[in-house]
């Protein structure tokens, strides 16, 4: 009888030590996570200069302009993810006519795994990695990172994409949309959020306190799944973003920054083309999406081959 007394003893300590964890990390998640933001009296927001790029991709945007750069968050775990995107739809190719380029975007875990990510940019040369944290509650600040890389190195590309490494991505149709959309400045694009509210439950993973985001309603932006913008929006972002409050949720941050730009996110096509929620995959839908979520590594390939081998096959009518 003792004994189980101590055995509930300690489980209840466990479970309140656990407790105070998950509402210390709620609570630190945009400030001492963020070490490359700052307080401007009263809300967090993103230092211009934050960082030191210690990893950078072997281009010159000014010789060779690329029409498309896919920047994909990644964290050091992800090689298999990384390197089958490499083998499919990541792998640089000319599709019209139109180059297309794609890097993984990369902190720092102050690890060994630090070393296997420096070996893997030094042989494939496209990681861009800064000195912060990498952890889930940073992605602002990988993104942000992605965006000032644009900013200095490669506004000379047409279009950027920003997406995630468990990703689906027809670069074809993609390409082919933007071609036939025809707009190359202020644009933005991916699976629309317009009416979207802070989830205020503190165990929630996109749990925001309203000290964080004080507001009722986000303003509009997409899924950050994957979304697409004309390259001069990078410079624009990177110029206002200090003039956001920091936000842990990276497609909510882009929103307020497009906000603050007055830039109001569009659909790319009429028909859904972004899916953040997965889709059951066939070769001839994939043929017509942009992008899919949660596709595992094994999956990418056998979907990618796939597609490829029916691009110059017709499909039944639907």
């Amino acid at each position: 009888m003792v004994y189980q007394k101590i055995k509930m003893v300690h489980v209840f300590i466990i479970i309140l030590v656990v407790s105070c964890l998950c509402l210390i990390i709620s609570k630190m998640s945009s400030t001492e996570i963020c070490v490359f933001c700052i307080r401007k009296e009263g809300p967090i927001v993103v230092k211009k200069y934050g960082g030191n790029f210690i990893q950078l991709p072997d281009i010159d945007c000014r010789k060779n302009p690329p029409f498309l750069v896919v920047m994909v968050t990644s964290s050091h775990n992800q090689i298999e993810a990384r390197m089958v995107i490499r083998e499919t739809w990541g792998r640089e190719r000319i599709v019209q006519g139109k180059r297309i380029l794609t890097y993984f975007l990369l902190g720092i875990t102050n690890s060994k795994d630090d070393d296997v990510v420096t070996q893997e940019s030094q042989k494939y040369r496209d990681v861009i990695q800064k000195d912060f944290l990498d952890v889930y509650f940073n992605l602002t600040l990988k993104t942000m990172m992605g965006i000032e890389w644009v900013h200095h190195f490669c506004p000379q590309s047409d279009f950027v994409m920003k997406t995630d490494s468990d990703m689906f991505v027809n670069v074809y149709y993609l390409t082919e949309l933007l071609i036939r959309k025809n707009r190359t400045t202020r644009f933005f694009t991916g699976f629309l959020k317009m009416n979207e509210f802070p989830i205020r439950k503190i165990f929630n993973k996109w749990y925001v306190s309203y000290h964080e985001y004080p507001g009722e309603k986000y303003p509009p932006f997409c899924s950050g799944t994957g979304y697409v913008f004309s390259s001069d929006i990078a410079s624009e972002v990177y110029n206002v973003a200090e003039k956001v409050p920091f936000i842990k949720l990276e497609d909510v941050f882009m929103g307020l920054c497009l906000a603050e730009l007055k830039i109001e996110p569009e659909e790319l096509h009429s028909e859904q083309t972004f899916f953040p929620n997965g889709l059951k995959f066939s070769a001839c839908r994939f043929k017509k999406i942009v992008t899919c979520h949660f596709v595992k590594p094994k999956n990418l390939l056998v979907y990618w081959t796939a597609l490829e081998r029916s691009l110059n096959k017709k499909c039944p009518a639907v």
